[in-house]
């Protein structure tokens, strides 16, 4: 496959071989990633986010109010998960309390959203990595051994279904811009709620597109990556990482706070509350002025230094307490611990997410936190439905504060996202964004640590260096 550059000695020849995948394909942005292999495995690995986006220094001296649109640009994938960010930070700055109907509306956009993005991450990002395609695009080029271990008859299950997911995907954007007004980038959501009142008709069209979409997750996502477990069950023992996990939570119940995927960190095995004055990012193998290191987000900094000596990525560092984490599907759902779907159980033969143990921690183990994630987000959306009430307001009407600030924190569906916003003289004078793939994606940090997927990377069996398979399969379990 283009970009993969391995170094000519053999593996198992006890000499470290150098692997270059530029780009990384089948991720939504700009990654490349440097393995180093011996004796057929990862002993070393550094991802480098190779983009700089700058909006933290776009946003400055804007109308707060802007901000829920322009962040959503961050992520053509992710929009609604930023919108949802942004207007927490709002929503905190401004004082506001949202409406149920409000609350329940931006649930809906989101709900229908996460089933897209994990529609769409399974089957048209990481399919092709245990499924063959047609020799046609997109499904080439691909690597000469890409380690394809399906039958016959399943693996044409699958190319049916990536086909058909391109359709499932359609429907979720239509839910989505019923109530956002329109997708990618939704109009809708807004500090004090949402802009669009749900009809009944608006509800009535969103629910017949949701029971297409909730039938494909029950009867076909979660059970093609259960059938995925037999042929590649090696891939549930590798790629653990640090197995240090953190969720913000998402999808508020309540105008308490209480969320249906639970906030909490889960670190050397024990778990705890989390609390954001904990954060601290790290930027010295990064493209930003050392002098921004260690630095809360509510203090952040955003000072590129595209020249300096030592850095390799333009991802800032995340800790938490000092540790890497881990956030995504696996954190939410190994937080949260929800019951596992009845197709999970009879594969697995267990009842509840941790009862997994160490195999979720994994390239599979990832995939199946997903899927098992997607339909609890599908069982809560046909709740919000029943709750939805026609005609009843969703927007609370607030002015801009003269001074302020405001801290998001929400899930998108590849990780924890935090939106922090200060405002003085009515104008943004400070905007810190910890996207979601930062915390997976970054770097090393400061005191030597590797970035989550760095560290899951070692250890991952690179059999033959110029198809360097389970390298791409490790990153994309993540999302990136």
């Amino acid at each position: 496959m283009a970009g993969c550059k391995p170094q000519s000695e053999p593996a198992g020849s006890g000499k470290k071989i150098k692997v270059s995948i530029d780009p990384v394909t089948r991720a939504e942005g700009h990654l490349k990633v440097e393995v180093e292999v011996k004796d057929g495995k990862v002993v070393d690995a550094r991802v480098f986010g190779g983009m700089y986006r700058g909006f933290e220094q776009i946003l400055k001296g804007r109308d707060p109010r802007d901000a829920s649109q322009i962040t959503q640009r961050i992520c053509g994938v992710c929009p609604t998960a930023h919108a949802q960010a942004s207007a927490l930070a709002l929503d905190d700055a401004f004082g506001v309390t949202l409406t149920d109907n409000g609350r329940i509306a931006r649930n809906l956009i989101l709900g229908a959203n996460y089933l897209q993005s994990h529609i769409l991450h399974f089957y048209h990002l990481a399919a092709l990595d245990y499924v063959n395609g047609p020799n046609v695009a997109p499904f080439i080029p691909r690597y000469e051994k890409n380690d394809i271990r399906l039958d016959k008859a399943t693996n044409a299950v699958g190319v049916d279904q990536y086909l058909e997911a391109l359709e499932m995907r359609k429907i979720c954007h239509e839910m989505v811009a019923l109530l956002g007004g329109k997708m990618p980038h939704v109009s809708g959501v807004v500090v004090g709620g949402t802009t669009e009142i749900p009809s009944a008709s608006i509800l009535n069209e969103y629910a017949k597109r949701f029971k297409i979409i909730k039938k494909f997750v029950e009867e076909k996502y979660l059970p093609l990556v259960y059938l995925l477990v037999g042929p590649y069950g090696d891939l549930l023992k590798c790629g653990g990482g640090h197995k240090n996990l953190i969720s913000f939570g998402v999808f508020p119940m309540d105008a308490a706070g209480n969320t249906l995927l639970k906030s909490g960190v889960y670190t050397d095995g024990n778990f705890s509350k989390f609390d954001s004055d904990k954060i601290r990012e790290y930027v010295k193998h990064s493209f930003f002025d050392d002098s921004t290191t260690g630095l809360n987000p509510k203090v952040g900094k955003t000072q590129p230094d595209p020249e300096k000596a030592g850095a390799y990525s333009f991802i800032k560092a995340p800790r938490y307490a000092g540790k890497p984490h881990e956030a995504g599907p696996l954190a939410r759902v190994w937080i949260t611990n929800p019951g596992l779907s009845k197709t999970g159980q009879q594969a697995l033969g267990v009842k509840k997410v941790r009862d997994i143990g160490d195999a979720a921690f994994s390239i599979l183990g990832r995939h199946v936190a997903r899927a098992e994630e997607t339909l609890v987000v599908a069982t809560a959306v046909e709740q919000w439905l029943s709750e939805a009430k026609p005609g009843k307001e969703t927007l609370v009407p607030t002015p801009i504060p003269k001074s302020a600030e405001g801290l998001g924190l929400s899930e998108a569906p590849r990780g924890a996202l935090l939106h922090y916003v200060d405002i003085k003289d009515s104008v943004i004078s400070n905007y810190q964004i910890t996207s979601a793939t930062i915390w997976n994606a970054n770097p090393m940090d400061d005191m030597g640590q590797r970035g989550p997927i760095e560290k899951a990377l070692i250890g991952v069996p690179v059999p033959d260096p110029k198809n360097p398979v389970n390298v791409g399969r490790l990153i994309r379990s993540f999302d990136p």
